[in-house]
This record gives structure tokens, C-alpha cells and sequence, in this order.
């Protein structure tokens, strides 16, 4: 299995996508800080939990974060030094809208065993973004992410999922890393780094 981080900047990278289960605000909080100001990419974050946690959890970030940390609002638009929050009890999609890209904060699929779930976004970034995306599979439970990953990895993305020894739970990314489908896997100290040398942009001290 990968254990490395791919070698490059990829100039091509739009949009980095994170998600994120049991185990979640913890690895967050560890990873957002060591985010420059400067990342020249926007964020988003599913993180499996019930809504007005989650507004909570993006206030911590944005507090310990270089960047401009908020809970989605349908509409907002995904930028540089920016990282959306998906809405607990909402998913995260993306739309074009012309030259525009913007998030947009469904309820449905009704039927998703998750809300916000991260497959929903995982698809939606490939679906508007192609192969442009990178995204990280973090600690949690169950296999969400799965078919998001499968997805972005045929449209030509990157996927890094967080090694066993520094999950909570390894089962989001055990999945991910089974299916051969993490380019990378690495230590939740490490997976900043390992972005920040993917968009060519360092990681803080």
C-alpha cells in the first residue's frame, strides 16, 4: 500500500474535500492549524454530525485555523483561503453556475445513510470539478466515502486516507485503502504537510 506523498504540486488541483466521522473534531482540529492562510484551493468538510454541532465545530476551526472556517450556507461560494463546513442534517453539493461555482445545501437524498454525507460530496466535487479534486479520508466509522473516492479516482483526483495507528476508528479509511484506492496514506500529523506539498503552498509550523 502507499505510504508516501505523491511527489509534485498539482497545478491542476480546484477544491480539496475532507471527509470525516467518530474520531472527526479532534482530527480537524489537529489538521486545520497547520493550514496556511495562503492555500491557494478551498475546503470542504462532511463531517457526520447532527445539525447545530456542526456551526460549533466550524467556529473551533475558524478560530484555530489560518483560514476562514464557516458552516455552509446554500449559496456560498468555495475560494481560496476558505473552509466550508458541510450543515449538520444537510448535505454539501456544488453547482455551476456559469463561471461560477457555488454550494448548495440539500436535504436530500433522503435516503443517504448519512446527512451530510460524504460520498454526496465526494460525488458532487467530481461531478463540477472532474479530476481537479483532492480528497482525504479521515478517521470514522463504516464506509462512507467509498463510492465518492471510486469516483474522483476515475476522474483522474487524488485521495489520501489517514493510516490505522492515528485513527479513532479505522473504518472510513480502511475501506478507501482496501479498494486500492488511496494514493496516499499517512499519519494525521502528516496529512497537512502532505497537502500543502500537493497545491505547492507549505504547511504551518
Amino acid at each position: 500500500q502507499p505510504a508516501d506523498t505523491p511527489a509534485r504540486p498539482d497545478p491542476s488541483l480546484d477544491l480539496i474535500v475532507i471527509g470525516v466521522s467518530t474520531g472527526g473534531p479532534h482530527a480537524l482540529q489537529s489538521v486545520f492549524p497547520a493550514l496556511p492562510a495562503e492555500l491557494p484551493v478551498p475546503v470542504t468538510v462532511a463531517q457526520h454530525m447532527p445539525p447545530q454541532f456542526t456551526r460549533s465545530l466550524a467556529d473551533r476551526l475558524n478560530d484555530r485555523s489560518a483560514l476562514q472556517v464557516q458552516e455552509a450556507e446554500d449559496g456560498m461560494t468555495p475560494a481560496p483561503g476558505r473552509a466550508i463546513v458541510a450543515a449538520g442534517g444537510r448535505h454539501l453539493v456544488f453547482e455551476q453556475r456559469g463561471a461560477r461555482r457555488v454550494v448548495r445545501t440539500p436535504e436530500q437524498p433522503a435516503d443517504s445513510s448519512h446527512c451530510p454525507s460524504v460520498d454526496v460530496m465526494f460525488e458532487s466535487a467530481s461531478d463540477v470539478y472532474g479530476g481537479n479534486v483532492l480528497a482525504l479520508v479521515m478517521t470514522g466509522m463504516g464506509k462512507d466515502g467509498l463510492q465518492g473516492v471510486r469516483q474522483i479516482q476515475e476522474a483522474g483526483g487524488t485521495v489520501f486516507a489517514q493510516d490505522e495507528a492515528s485513527c479513532v476508528v479505522y473504518g472510513m479509511p480502511r475501506a478507501v485503502v482496501e479498494a486500492g484506492l488511496a494514493d496516499a496514506v499517512l499519519p494525521l500529523d502528516e496529512l497537512a504537510h502532505a497537502v500543502g506539498k500537493a497545491v505547492g503552498t507549505p504547511a504551518r509550523p
